[in-house]
């Protein structure tokens, strides 16, 4: 893959981002840095928001002076030695060590292109600061805060995942093609579903580790529809009763993942690398929503996810299937999810 910024950061991305570093290195030369950057900036945000160890008003305050220098209100940066020094991340901790460079890297882009990146990141971490202030007094008090209803919880994927779907769009369509109003609308809106899927996926994915750090994202007034609450999702016993709401998610992050796939059909034929990146997100996706619907979600032991051999040979299909004209799409709907 071409350098993103320089080899400091480039590295910093490669350890940060896991499995989003192949999609990365899909994308189209055009777009892959103004992407690779957002996902920094956006970790970092992340890695405050999610320091379960630290004080709840303290956090907040950090995510708030973070996002004010990256926007330009602040010239200054946080202090983020504690943070530092309570990740149990190695990477992470290298992450916010290297906040300066990072922010600094915005500097060598467009002002439209900073202009796009600071927009995204201002909704990510609107969302992350609800986060904090919705979990961290129950938390603090040892309790497990939850959503209160669907509309916190679309919200929510909107903010933290949604957003990214509408930037991607935005870059792509600003650097490498071009289409007419009414598919602009709909790509923008299936690029925010695409998004709001990934993000339930992970929820649905982490409920046993969420529920340890106080976090429950399963809206209350669904879960006492089923004669349960919160902090009966800690024992693994409750999967059957659990069952139906949680099928009821995994079918809403199914229909988002079918928003992802109308998106691919929808980007130009000659984008391939822009087809490529966005399909291996949705075969992993579609896959996880699979094993999430025969497994034991609630078993904090049995850590569900997509193994590597499995990814690597997804990647392959992927790349094979773009050669062929349609074989894109017949992919994707086999994997679709039942």
């Amino acid at each position: 893959m071409a350098g993103l910024i320089n080899p400091e950061i480039d590295a910093l991305l490669e350890k940060t981002s896991r499995s989003f570093f192949i999609t990365l290195q899909a994308l189209p030369a055009k777009v892959r840095a103004q992407v690779g950057l957002l996902y920094l900036l956006a970790r970092i945000a992340d890695t405050v928001a999610d320091s379960k160890q630290g004080d709840t008003r303290i956090l907040l305050k950090t995510l708030q002076e973070y996002n004010d220098r990256v926007q330009g209100r602040s010239e200054a940066l946080p202090d983020f030695f504690e943070l530092v020094r309570i990740q149990d991340n190695v990477s992470e901790a290298e992450l916010l060590q290297n906040v300066t460079s990072v922010v600094a890297c915005l500097g060598r882009f467009s002002a439209n292109d900073q202009a796009m990146i600071r927009e995204c990141l201002e909704i990510i971490v609107s969302g992350q600061s609800l986060d904090i202030e919705r979990f961290g007094m129950a938390n603090d008090g040892g309790e497990i805060g939850s959503l209160g209803n669907e509309n916190e919880l679309d919200d929510y994927a909107y903010r933290v995942a949604g957003s990214v779907g509408e930037f991607w769009t935005r870059v792509s369509l600003a650097h490498l093609f071009k289409t007419h109003a009414k598919n602009e609308q709909k790509l923008f809106e299936n690029g925010v579903r695409f998004g709001k899927a990934l993000q339930l996926i992970n929820i649905l994915r982490d409920i046993p580790e969420d529920l340890r750090f106080g976090r429950c994202y399963i809206p209350i007034d669904t879960i006492v529809k089923f004669n349960l609450k919160p902090e009966d999702l800690l024992d693994p016993d409750n999967m059957d009763s659990f069952r139906p709401l949680y099928d009821h998610y995994i079918d809403l992050a199914a229909s988002h993942l079918d928003a992802a796939v109308e998106y691919i059909g929808m980007l130009p034929y000659s984008q391939f690398r822009l087809r490529g990146a966005c399909m291996l997100p949705v075969l992993i996706g579609q896959r996880t929503l699979t094993l999430l619907r025969t497994q034991n979600a609630l078993d904090p032991d049995n850590r569900i996810k997509v193994l590597r051999p499995e990814i690597k040979m997804l990647k392959n299909k992927t790349i094979r299937s773009l050669i062929i004209p349609g074989a894109a799409q017949r992919l994707l709907k086999s994997n679709r999810v039942l």
